[in-house]
């Protein structure tokens, strides 16, 4: 019989889930939301916490990582979270790990996964399948129209010598060379 692999007390990853899941407790009993919780660790320390708060805030954005993403970058008094690590009750839907790569965080921990979840009564499994389906097929229509004059606004935004750049940060794909016979 194989023995458990215990986590010591010590560890920053263990003790943020201990909270993260605290969190889901604390947020779902007080009747804010679902049973999700999430803290951002930078160094072992908690810089930024959350739980689900959707039903409280009448906010379908507000799922605890978004809430502790936002809480990170407030106190951090910046939105990029490079170096931070985001520890979560359960693996993020896909609008959470958007958020995630948009906040540049380094990596995700979670407790239960997205089929845990769908277990659970909630669609992240729906809306990852929904992500990968053609635009055509999916069950939410969506249309283009007056592209033209949006484009315009990401024209000025290309020119403008003052900006900043945020978001994911994307490394070109690699070119696979050729062999020449």
């Amino acid at each position: 019989m194989k023995k458990k692999k215990s986590i010591p007390d010590s560890d920053p990853l263990a003790d943020g889930m201990r909270k993260a899941i605290a969190l889901s407790y604390r947020g779902m009993r007080s009747g804010k939301g679902g049973p999700f919780g999430a803290v951002i660790l930078r160094n072992g320390k908690v810089v930024g916490k959350g739980h689900n708060q959707v039903l409280s805030h009448n906010d379908p954005t507000a799922h605890a990582e978004i809430v502790a993403l936002r809480d990170a970058g407030a106190r951090l008094k910046k939105f990029d979270l490079s170096g931070c690590v985001l520890v979560t009750s359960c693996e993020p839907c896909p609008m959470c790990l958007a958020a995630a790569y948009w906040a540049r965080i380094d990596r995700i921990v979670y407790g239960n996964s997205r089929r845990d979840a769908a277990t659970a009564g909630f669609a992240d499994d729906f809306l990852y399948a929904e992500l990968a389906a053609p635009l055509r097929g999916r069950k939410l229509k969506a249309s283009r129209m007056m592209s033209q004059e949006a484009r315009g606004a990401f024209l000025e935004w290309v020119e403008r010598d003052e900006k900043m750049h945020y978001g994911p940060v994307i490394e070109p794909p690699v070119r696979k060379r050729s062999a020449r016979v």
